[in-house]
């Protein structure tokens, strides 16, 4: 089922240079690595389960997280710290970041390789292990 959600996403390269986080700074896209995007919300009770997942990973790999329609940037900094998570979040308040992907189920994860090509996507809980295999393949 999974894959088979993950085909209505944008399979375009990514083309997004910077991202603007809730913490005020700007996050440069790296060419030559891989990036992980992860999309989730504050009212998902699966991306609840997974963030532990998510944070592990990000302390290895370039991450980006997009909260989807969560609230103010007030709001999701007091969700990351109330979980002691500490990734980079960008906020979609109003969704249109995820109206770019095709973002209609949450979590869904986005794996581009070193290159900025799709290498994996994902709709739903994945493991931490899962992701790791994923983001060193895809270098």
């Amino acid at each position: 089922m999974s894959l088979y959600r993950s085909n209505d996403l944008n399979q375009a390269p990514i083309d997004i240079d910077s991202f603007s986080l809730i913490d005020g700074t700007s996050y440069l896209v790296t060419n030559n690595k891989p990036i992980l995007l992860h999309f989730w919300a504050t009212w998902c009770p699966t991306c609840k389960t997974e963030a532990g997942n998510i944070e592990t990973i990000s302390k290895y790999f370039e991450v980006i997280t997009i909260a989807t329609k969560s609230g103010n940037n007030n709001d999701i900094q007091k969700y990351l710290h109330s979980r002691n998570l500490t990734f980079k979040v960008v906020n979609d308040e109003d969704g249109s970041i995820a109206e770019k992907f095709n973002i209609s189920i949450f979590p869904t994860t986005i794996i581009y390789d070193k290159n900025g090509e799709i290498f994996y996507s994902d709709v739903g809980y994945t493991t931490t292990f899962g992701l790791w295999l994923r983001m060193w393949f895809a270098k």
